[in-house]
């Protein structure tokens, strides 16, 4: 199974995005999306944003990794 990490763009030089991951901040390769802006959120894979996302799919992605985390926890 392949998991994409949601996140904030910060910033955008070039091929390459600085992305904010709930703290964890690290460059990412952009080049497949054209007009990334700081604000944006985007899917990341392998380092890769592969994808813009809505506001509404960062909170349901948020929501999803949370149960994944109180399963793996048993914090259910």
């Amino acid at each position: 199974m392949c998991v994409g990490l949601s996140a904030r763009v910060v910033s955008v030089k070039g091929g390459s995005a600085v992305i904010d991951a709930t703290g964890a901040r690290r460059t990412v390769s952009a080049e497949l999306l054209d007009d990334l802006e700081p604000g944006d959120y985007v899917m990341v894979h392998a380092g890769i944003a592969i994808a813009k996302i809505t506001d509404s799919s960062e909170n349901e992605s948020n929501q999803i990794m949370e149960q994944l985390d109180e399963k793996s926890t048993g914090n259910n």
